[in-house]
């Protein structure tokens, strides 16, 4: 290892994910171990992500991060499992153009600057430390020249986020629990990839982007001491639920997803409800969206749209075809219209080009547009706005990608902190 003052840096980019069939309740809390198998689906990284870069230099003191610019201790327990795992595998590393040359037993004396910014809101309830932790874990096997494939990195994203390890691939994925005390067969493995079921948009509800009150990890330790129905969950329903989803991913049955998806969310939360004392994630606006698409999915006979909702009230809704996503849009727009002064393009994020497919990319404004005919009931009136901040529109994405263009990096080339 030359002695001069270099950096020697790597930027990466990782999705988040939505989990199809619910993660809720470790066996192990400090392994993460879940108490049952979980599927996801990837979301889009263009539309949600985690960018983080890692660099290494002989002339920084100590380990230090920063996330979303302002910087974090890592002295807590999950960031030092993610970097002891990722150190005890770490290669040798040469950059010629740059003279610089570690060697793996290097990397135990070398200190990290690691900055990570998501652009989307932290802890509300849209998988952030899940992107979080499978961005830091796979940008720092990029640098370290870590030989291990995209499963064994799995396994270590998990220490960090159980839901993080899922997010190590792109398309649909499953997290096998495993059985294992030290958790080497809880790994994640990709069903399908991103282009398998490529009919499917995804809008998601962001109701609320605030900080949620009860924290995921403090939410599941409270179910699997207290809650009977989360015991008959793991054991007797997730079991049947698994093979059964990845039936209907596999052969792109919507019907059979839809009906999965949304009767595996509503039992998470109704596990919340039955743990003592009762967590509440969702709330008035998310209730108002499940009766929506409820009402909407029995007036057509067959499921139009899935619905699932994580630890918080944002709805994450998947359509079946693009066609169905632009009336869904319609309705939602029509029942949650944005404030008057609301500019439709920040109130409609992600794919924009819905916009103009639903009628509302020129002079024509939400206040024109009609009520759902199918549904016949309504679940209230045009007066809900600000209730939802805003909406996301986005599509099964891609896994985890070097971003080489330093123009991406957080950290400066030459001094490795924040630019």
């Amino acid at each position: 290892m030359a002695a001069e003052k270099w950096v020697y840096m790597v930027t990466a980019q990782t999705p988040t994910n939505i989990a199809v069939i619910k993660y809720w309740g470790k066996r192990d809390e400090v392994r993460i171990l879940p108490v049952n198998d979980s599927i996801s689906v990837t979301l889009d990284p263009d539309h949600l992500c985690t960018v983080t870069t890692v660099a290494v230099s002989p002339a920084f003191d100590r380990d230090r991060m920063w996330l979303n610019g302002k910087e974090i201790s890592l002295s807590g327990s999950r960031y030092q499992n993610c970097l002891r795992e990722i150190r005890g595998r770490a290669g040798d590393v040469e950059d010629k153009e740059k003279g610089i040359r570690i060697e793996k037993k290097d990397w135990e004396k070398l200190h990290l600057h690691i900055a990570s910014h998501n652009n989307f809101p932290t802890a509300a309830g849209l998988a952030s430390s899940a992107a979080g932790f499978a961005c830091l874990v796979f940008s720092l096997a990029k640098l370290m020249n870590v030989d291990e494939d995209s499963s064994h990195l799995s396994a270590i994203a998990r220490q960090g986020s159980g839901s993080a390890c899922r997010s190590l691939f792109g398309g649909f994925v499953k997290w096998t629990m495993g059985s294992k005390g030290d958790g080497s067969d809880s790994v994640a493995v990709q069903l399908a990839d991103e282009k398998h079921w490529d009919d499917l948009v995804i809008i998601i509800a962001v109701v609320s982007s605030q900080q949620k009150e009860t924290s995921s990890t403090s939410g599941m330790r409270e179910s699997v001491e207290t809650s009977l129905l989360l015991q008959h969950r793991a054991k007797e329903v997730v079991p049947k639920r698994i093979p059964q989803m990845e039936e209907a991913i596999k052969n792109r049955d919507f019907t059979s997803f839809a009906q999965l998806s949304c009767a595996d969310s509503n039992q998470f939360h109704a596990v919340c409800l039955d743990t003592s004392p009762p967590i509440f994630y969702m709330n008035d606006t998310s209730h108002r969206i499940i009766s929506l698409v409820e009402k909407w999915n029995r007036s057509e006979g067959t499921p139009q749209v899935a619905y699932t909702f994580d630890a918080g009230p944002n709805a994450v809704l998947i359509s079946r075809n693009r066609k169905v996503a632009v009336q869904l849009l319609q309705g939602l727009l029509y029942y949650f219209p944005p404030k008057s002064d609301t500019d439709m393009r920040s109130y409609v994020v992600g794919d924009h080009s819905i916009l103009k497919e639903a009628g509302l990319d020129g002079e024509n404004s939400v206040e024109s547009l009609q009520p759902p005919p199918e549904i016949k009931d309504n679940i209230g009136s045009q007066d809900q706005k600000g209730e939802v901040s805003y909406f996301i529109c986005t599509r099964p994405g891609r896994g985890p990608v070097v971003l080489p263009d330093q123009t991406h990096a957080l950290l400066h080339p030459e001094t490795g902190l924040p630019k």
